[in-house]
């Protein structure tokens, strides 16, 4: 590896994901490496802090939307963090490169290298885009290391030391991939156990060199090297034996010392390794996905007679509810296989005393709450509109509660509940609604909230929990169950129309799997195996190759 560990800033992005609106897994899995070179210093007593950002242009749209970001502490790179703030322009901007796909695996090694610009005048340095084809290895690995007599590197205490390992690559170089913690003041740290996908560790290649590097921590990021290992994973998989006890080596200090012997032992204390299931895996085990539908009828969303509200009956085209209950129905209907829908409505006078309620049947019925398809749940909206009046307070939280009542009848894996609420983002109960979400979390539900119209939308983005993780009364959300959609990103300028229904698709569905998954593992639940296909009477089943 060139120089120190932080002179080279490194990040792993997989671009491969299961694409909810056709049901495809792609043919090939890339994974992407991203590594920079001499990025400017825009802060005043160390070195930046630097976050990547890689954007995707959309085929029908060609806008550039994010993909993914990642940071790493004190190294150099093309965003230096400067607060907590998902906002871009609240750090600073240290230089851009666009490049395609085809260019980076087309490229020698699939090694592309280009210089930064972006800033007028000055050298931004450059970023190393290098692409590898995953295997389709889904083993997970779990192991922990301890270190004995480590050499001593700080002058007044003893070392703190962390590793880092490094999967080899086809071309002979390494990549990152994974840090363990620091572990403060001690020659002979233990580190917490981890899991590392052996497709990270390896590629699913049994015997490729795995390089581990062994560090001294330091505040200001100029972590002192201990010393180096090499394994693989064949080894590593024997568990704890003398085989997998390593001597730590520092190559310079071997050359200039004749009776150097190590600068300390690495011991593998545990292995283990377990299949990675996934979320095709539970369905095609027989686990049902129920969706519930709730519609926002509060007096916000304007009055359904005028042009300007979001529920507006207009005989000729469909209002913003109806097109977002469509596109996002369409889509999330596929899922669940009876297709018949509990739709609800919150918000509402009802007739005939004018009592507002925050969970009614769209139908009328309370005892059979349940919507033939997309086609009965807008038939149902329509005539809601013309009997309830809108109203509010804006109550989230016992539509939330009203799901959260099914879901924890069956906890056992076999059914899974995704309520999906479309509002115009204003919100009442906000305290009721984070505690309905927390405690909605320990149970197997997820929540699609789709924002209409053109307000801000602030209070669903905290909701959403992807930078913070929602809480109430002091306790975190056990997981993340909530995924925040603006239905109006995905409109053309007339608002009559959604330009892509793909991308819609995958907005809406893009963390369900994960969260579906979460759940699970946390409850130690295994998918069935997937029944036979079917094969008719008289018939025999032949493969196809």
């Amino acid at each position: 590896m060139e120089g120190d560990v932080m002179d080279k800033l490194e990040d792993v992005d997989s671009v491969y994901e299961f694409d909810p609106f056709t049901g495809n897994i792609p043919a090939t899995k890339v994974e992407i490496t991203v590594s920079c070179r001499n990025l400017l210093d825009k802060d005043t007593f160390s070195k930046s802090d630097p976050l990547c950002v890689l954007y995707t242009q959309g085929v029908e749209t060609k806008q550039w939307r994010e993909h993914s970001s990642a940071t790493l502490r004190n190294t150099h790179r093309a965003y230096d963090v400067d607060s907590k703030s998902p906002d871009l322009s609240k750090h600073d901007f240290l230089g851009q490169m666009f490049c395609t796909l085809g260019e980076i695996v087309g490229s020698p090694a699939s090694r592309l290298e280009k210089p930064l610009g972006g800033i007028p005048g000055k050298k931004c340095g450059s970023i190393i885009l290098s692409a590898e084809e995953l295997s389709n290895c889904r083993d997970v690995a779990t192991m922990q290391f301890c270190a004995n007599k480590l050499d001593k590197k700080d002058f007044f205490g003893k070392s703190d030391p962390f590793m880092v390992f490094y999967r080899s690559n086809e071309d002979g170089t390494f990549t990152i991939c994974h840090k363990t913690e620091v572990v403060k003041n001690t020659l002979n740290p233990v580190w917490q156990s981890f899991n590392i996908p052996v497709r990270a560790l390896c590629n699913g290649d049994y015997d490729r060199t795995i390089k581990v590097e062994v560090y001294d921590w330091d505040r200001d990021g100029s972590h002192d090297f201990i010393g180096e290992f090499t394994t693989s994973y064949r080894e590593l998989a024997r568990g704890q034996s003398q085989f997998n006890v390593y001597e730590v080596i520092n190559p310079k200090k071997k050359m200039k010392k004749k009776k150097y012997v190590n600068s300390g032992t690495v011991t593998l204390l545990s292995f283990s390794v377990e299949s990675e299931s996934t979320f095709l895996d539970y369905i095609k085990g027989g686990t049902q996905i129920n969706f519930t539908v709730a519609i926002d009828f509060t007096a916000s969303n304007g009055n359904p007679s005028q042009s300007t509200s979001l529920h507006y009956m207009n005989p000729y085209q469909m209002n913003a509810y109806a097109m977002a209950l469509k596109a996002v129905g369409e889509i999330i209907q596929d899922y669940d296989s009876d297709k018949m829908f509990p739709a609800l409505g919150f918000g509402a006078k009802l007739p005939p005393d004018g009592r507002v309620s925050h969970e009614f049947p769209l139908n009328g019925n309370i005892e059979n709450p349940y919507c033939n398809g997309i086609e009965g749940i807008l038939e149902a909206y329509h005539q809601s509109l013309k009997t309830v009046q809108l109203y509010g307070p804006t109550n989230f939280a016992p539509i939330i509660n009203h799901v959260a009542r099914y879901a924890a009848a069956v906890q056992d894996g076999s059914q899974y509940f995704v309520l999906l609420i479309i509002t115009d983002g204003v919100i009442s109960d906000m305290a009721q609604t984070k505690e309905a979400i927390v405690n909605g979390a320990k149970l197997p539900m997820s929540i699609i909230i789709v924002g209409v119209g053109q307000a801000e939308f602030d209070a669903m983005v905290e909701l959403d929990g992807d930078d913070i993780r929602v809480s109430s009364r002091g306790k975190l959300a056990e997981r993340d169950i909530v995924q925040f959609v603006p239905f109006r990103d995905y409109m053309d300028r007339t608002g009559n129309h959604v330009l892509s229904m793909a991308r819609l698709a995958k907005d809406v569905l893009a963390e369900i799997p994960d969260q579906f998954i979460s759940y699970m593992k946390s409850r130690g639940i295994k998918p069935n195996p997937a029944p036979p296909p079917y094969t008719p009477p008289g018939h025999t089943h032949h493969t196809q190759i």
